[in-house]
């Protein structure tokens, strides 16, 4: 165990740790003669108000996949990486605005039960199974396996010898809350999850700014930072302006205006409107106004978010050049390196944490560390039973299953998707620059997914036929793009035909090509006419209210002067 870690720190972590059990167990008890019913356990029994939404919405999206992922990119990348922050600011404005209504107008559970009301049985058959998969074999078993190696180097000596521990520790906190309580144990703790993640992350940045700076102060530490290295703090990277430590050029991971105008827009909007374990708990609102505040809350709570992700990694970085001012495996703290002698960038927020933050504090930074994959993984396996009972067992296994059994068969299914994910989360290796790599792979499945649900809510004409095209196209189109034409037609007369894409211009193209599939087919399917399932829209439907309105305005201002700044 890490002798810098005193007794208060555990003290500190353990209070935390019976606060979030203890929280989650008391809004989720059973009230006497009251059974509790699916829409209870799966959307909170539609009772959160706004600022329960937007602390949720946070604390499923920050996990380890930011906290020591983004860190990472921050290293290697620098200030960059923030664009998935603020860009999202913007996309959460448009999912409250446009998506949301329309969602909360149709009464559903879940993100495939909008897709049997607007297309098919068969489309949401296909991809509930599909976000069943994605949740157990990606999204939880990377969030468990990034998590335990932040914990084993927090904790540990960074070796490995305490994933295992780590991840099994994790798994059953998670478990005794939120399978019990739902949706309601999982969205109150996190108004305490988010709060600890922002002020564990804001004590960590704040510490290592003052360290930093030659006279000490956090505001002077920020100053000596940006001069130190101004190159890091470039949002706009143009082709090789920036090459990172493993040797590549960082523009094929940001490249140029495409975070502004391209690409980025696909992860966004995809993960923002269209995925389950995010957009599950502004169903469980008041109502769409309690929603749509939460969700401005929530935009104006990213714009925070680089400086407890980003801007550590940035400080690790600088701390680790030579007298030069280059990074290189001389200058490099040894805990960075890898047994293959290349440097680790996803260390840079462990190690800021062990080296920097004062025994008696870093209990308190190991709870914000924790409150992140709690909060996400409880998020998951929550979103994981209600899509598999409502989508799956209810209308194939029992379509008349009283509320009780819904109740313990979301349970049940969380349970094993816990399982599941806890046996092959060892078996992953060592991810360079995690939360590229993520976005990377993710990217393959979003840009159609994202497509068929445009056009579904946004044109009448869509059919059921085109959607299914689009969804059984999506993918090879994505894997063209991504296998780079170079590798299959190099040496011949077409190799100058298919330029060798950054992924995010790869989902660009991929969206653009499976959504020109869906209207093509669209028009001959439906012969040009509306679709009876087309969703009839109205000005009406997307009007908010004047705190939505101001909100917004504001966010984008601060956005478009932070790229101004920052350009």
């Amino acid at each position: 165990m890490n002798t810098n870690f005193s007794f208060l720190d555990y003290l500190v972590f353990g209070i935390y740790a019976l606060s979030i059990v203890g929280i989650g167990l008391y809004v989720s008890r059973k009230k006497k003669g009251v059974e509790k019913t699916s829409e209870d356990y799966f959307l909170a029994g539609k009772s959160l108000p706004w600022w329960a939404v937007g602390a949720s919405l946070i604390a499923a999206n920050i996990s380890a996949e930011q906290m020591i992922g983004m860190s990472g990119s921050g290293f290697a990348i620098g200030l960059a990486i923030a664009s998935y922050e603020w860009m999202a600011a913007i996309t959460l404005l448009i999912v409250g605005k446009y998506f949301l209504p329309v969602f909360i107008k149709q009464g559903i559970y879940t993100i495939p039960e909008f897709l049997e009301k607007r297309y098919g049985k068969t489309l949401k058959s296909i991809l509930a199974v599909f976000w069943i998969s994605l949740f157990v074999l990606v999204n939880l078993t990377t969030v468990l396996y990034l998590g335990a190696l932040a914990l084993d180097t927090i904790l540990g000596s960074g070796d490995g010898s305490l994933v295992i521990v780590a991840i099994v520790g994790l798994g059953l906190f998670t478990a005794i809350y939120s399978l019990w309580g739902g949706l309601s144990a999982v969205a109150w703790t996190d108004v305490l999850q988010v709060f600890l993640l922002v002020l564990g992350g804001l004590i960590t940045a704040f510490i290592a700014l003052d360290h930093l700076a030659p006279d000490g102060g956090a505001w002077e530490g920020l100053k000596y930072l940006y001069e130190k290295v101004p190159e890091k703090f470039s949002m706009i990277l143009e082709k090789g302006e920036l090459i990172m430590p493993d040797g590549r050029d960082a523009w094929w991971d940001l490249p140029s205006l495409s975070v502004l105008i391209g690409g980025m827009w696909i992860a966004n909007l995809y993960y923002w409107g269209f995925n389950q374990y995010i957009i599950q708990r502004t169903f469980a609102a008041k109502s769409l106004k309690e929603a749509q505040k939460g969700i401005v809350f929530a935009a104006g709570l990213k714009l925070i978010i680089p400086l407890i992700v980003v801007i550590p990694g940035i400080i690790a970085f600088v701390l680790n050049t030579d007298a030069a001012g280059m990074l290189t495996t001389d200058s490099v703290d040894p805990s960075f390196l890898k047994d293959s002698g290349a440097i680790d960038s996803d260390k840079a927020y462990p190690w800021l944490v062990n080296r920097f933050v004062p025994v008696g504090l870093k209990g308190l930074i190991l709870a914000a560390l924790a409150a992140a994959i709690v909060s996400s993984l409880a998020s998951m396996l929550n979103s994981t039973a209600t899509i598999f009972t409502m989508d799956i067992y209810k209308p194939y296994v029992n379509k008349l299953a009283s509320e009780k059994r819904l109740v313990n068969v979301g349970r049940i299914t969380g349970l094993v998707a816990l399982i599941v994910a806890g046996i092959i989360a060892p078996m992953l290796g060592n991810l360079p620059q995690a939360f590229q790599y993520i976005q990377e792979y993710t990217g393959i499945v979003s840009p159609g997914i994202l497509a068929i649900f445009m056009l579904g809510l946004f044109w009448r004409k869509t059919t059921n036929k085109a959607a299914v095209w689009g969804a059984i196209s999506a993918v090879p189109v994505a894997l063209f793009f991504k296998a780079g034409s170079k590798a299959w037609f190099s040496h011949t007369s077409l190799e100058n035909f298919f330029p060798n894409l950054p992924w995010m211009d790869q989902m660009a193209y991929t969206f653009i090509l499976v959504s020109l599939i869906i209207a093509v087919v669209s028009l001959v399917d439906g012969k040009g006419k509306m679709n009876p399932k087309g969703i009839q829209l109205t000005t009406k439907i997307f009007k908010t209210e004047r705190s939505f309105d101001i909100g917004a305005i504001i966010i984008i201002a601060i956005v478009t002067f932070l790229y101004l700044f920052f350009w």
